[in-house]
């Protein structure tokens, strides 16, 4: 078990990120961004937040430049975990140390001052993070979030949503009211036993197909999968079950896609992915040097480091 300092202990039956990453086999791009990690504490310098649905292993700054420097990325995308509830000092500890390598997307309340948010953006800050997920989190007021939104929309930063397939119906008319860009957290959680086809997927291909400002992370085949990290027989690669719909995603909106390895994936208890195995699936998902480009490099760059991009920050 990795070291999980102070008074917290990580919540019974769920894993330790895995130690000793294999070196991917996929070189990556040059450049490339993991555009979707996470930091967690250490507990005894950053404490979990008392409304937690969970305890993770600290997950430090340091470990995860670490994982970066080893998978053969560039810079990353580190996301605010619910563990940390709104305090975000562990997230911009990181960015601080980051060497400008690092963009970060936050979790605020309705409180938080316009000097708050222009200290979060120096930063690096360049989202908020929005989370319907039942099990995770309470409830947040939608009026609260949309004013959140609309605040932040001045600074130019976009609206990051985590929610499972089952729930977009109902969540349709106020992810369309936001003002900002919206990313999608791993392709909104379809459950890979239905066809890509099928209603519950093709819902939300029209999602992003009738808004043009909807990106789509096609991360996460470890939480996706039904079949698991072995590799079937005649298979090339494990997770095959998701193929099919992070590929499709790809391939219908190649300008409007990320994705990232969840380092240290929380909150799983089957099974916890190599990271050198993850950054292997990518290749099977897009399937050339152009989109790979594109998902790794050019997208994330135009989001979270448009000045490096051509364009204006």
């Amino acid at each position: 078990m990795k070291s999980t300092t102070g008074n917290f202990t990580p919540t019974a039956g769920w894993l330790d990120w895995f130690e000793g990453p294999a070196k991917p086999r996929f070189v990556l791009p040059a450049g490339a961004v993991d555009a979707h990690c996470h930091v967690f504490g250490p507990g005894a310098q950053f404490p979990y937040a008392p409304e937690r649905k969970y305890t993770p292993c600290d997950a430090s700054k340091e470990q995860l430049f670490a994982l970066r420097d080893h998978l053969g990325f560039a810079k990353n995308v580190i996301v605010q975990a619910t563990c940390h509830g709104a305090d975000n000092s562990a997230l911009m500890d990181a960015l601080h140390h980051s060497n400008g390598q690092a963009r970060g997307v936050v979790t605020v309340k309705r409180g938080v001052t316009d000097a708050e948010l222009q200290t979060m953006h120096a930063a690096g800050v360049r989202g908020v993070r929005f989370n319907f997920v039942k099990r995770l989190v309470d409830f947040t007021p939608k009026d609260e979030l949309l004013e959140i939104a609309q605040r932040i929309k001045a600074l130019g930063w976009h609206v990051v949503i985590y929610f499972e397939a089952v729930d977009l119906p109902e969540l349709w008319d106020f992810f369309t009211a936001l003002p900002t860009q919206v990313v999608v957290d791993h392709m909104g959680r379809p459950n890979v036993a239905h066809p890509v086809d099928g209603p519950e997927f093709s819902l939300f291909m029209k999602f992003m197909q009738q808004h043009e400002n909807v990106w789509s992370k096609v991360s996460c085949p470890e939480r996706l999968s039904i079949s698991g990290p072995q590799a079937l027989q005649g298979q090339q690669h494990a997770y095959q079950d998701v193929v099919p719909f992070a590929r499709h995603v790809v391939q219908t909106f190649p300008d409007r896609v990320l994705w990232g390895t969840d380092w240290p994936h929380p909150n799983l208890k089957d099974h916890m992915p190599d990271d050198g195995l993850l950054v292997d699936f990518i290749p099977h998902i897009a399937v050339n040097s152009e989109l790979q480009r594109k998902l790794l490099v050019d997208n994330p760059l135009r989001l979270y480091w448009p000045e490096l991009s051509g364009q204006a920050s």
